[in-house]
């Protein structure tokens, strides 16, 4: 059974203005993505901010929204590194306060090999129960966790189950579910990419784009899983220049100055990230307002 079937919402990390985390901000996110029908909560994933969290931190926002959710869906921590040994205790950390599933961004930095990737991600499996999705997105980690690879890891260690797909490349994903598709649980990691790699055997998304429209979100999935393609294609298209917007300056600097324009509260943003050039802030009003969220 997949840890999820739906929209996930890899979400924010709100900020007070002098940049220490807004708890009680996050819990308000928290409600209303569990309101809106959000399938899942991502915390401390890329959106999240986790490049910038200290460890303590890292770890206090994560029991925060376990306790907060309180098992109503699924909670799946990030809890991925560049070092093998701090995604292990990270992720050991996590399972003792209670998530429901990893999500483990590929080595950032190192330029594992492929050789060196099995190895992080079977040590970080062996060290845990929890089931564990892997994400693949080579545009921020410069590693590219290629087809063949993760099907070797989903085959050999039984707790590796899913893949956040980001690479874009969907032939990439083809060649994935060619190899293994009835034994990884494959999720969308980009927005606009939804309905086709679903169309692949894909069984939900892990989504930016939740985090201002979670019902529209959810839907996009939804009618897809219940047989209605042509009503999925249709939402999926409808949210095409908003999730663009949304990506015109790299996550989640967009998606927080969204956030804050709808009154929010998300916070500023860890440097290095600063806000958004003012050109692109337009485009962004714009889309929000033709997507009816503003």
């Amino acid at each position: 059974m997949a840890i999820f079937k739906g929209a996930g919402v890899a979400i924010v990390t709100p900020m007070y203005d002098n940049g220490e985390v807004n708890y009680d901000k996050l819990g308000e996110l928290l409600e209303e993505q569990i309101a809106g029908g959000t399938d899942a909560i991502i915390i401390c994933g890329t959106t999240g901010e986790s490049s910038t969290l200290t460890h303590e931190e890292h770890l206090d926002v994560i029991r925060y929204a376990i306790d907060r959710v309180a098992k109503r869906i699924p909670v799946i921590a990030g809890t991925g590194s560049n070092c093998t040994q701090t995604a292990i205790y990270l992720s050991q950390e996590a399972e003792k306060a209670g998530a429901d599933a990893l999500l483990l961004v590929t080595p950032y930095y190192n330029k594992a090999t492929q050789k060196g990737l099995k190895l992080h991600y079977t040590r970080i499996a062996q060290a845990v129960s929890l089931p564990i999705i892997l994400y693949n997105v080579p545009s921020r980690t410069g590693c590219n966790l290629l087809p063949e690879t993760i099907a070797d890891l989903v085959t050999d260690v039984e707790n590796i189950v899913g893949v956040k797909e980001a690479t874009g490349n969907i032939s990439q994903v083809a060649k994935l579910m060619s190899l293994v598709g009835d034994k990884v649980e494959l999720y969308s990691g980009n927005d606009d990419q939804i309905v086709p790699i679903m169309s692949l055997g894909g069984c939900g998304v892990i989504s930016v784009l939740s985090n201002v429209a979670p019902r529209q979100t959810h839907d996009i999935v939804a009618a897809y899983l219940a047989g209605d393609v042509e009503k999925s294609c249709r939402l999926q298209l409808q949210a095409i220049d908003l999730i663009g917007a949304l990506f015109c300056e790299v996550n989640p600097i967009p998606v927080k100055t969204a956030l804050n324009l709808m009154g929010k509260g998300a916070g500023p943003l860890r440097g290095p990230l600063c806000e958004m050039e003012e050109a692109n802030a337009e485009r962004l009003k714009k889309a929000m307002k033709a997507y009816g969220i503003l």
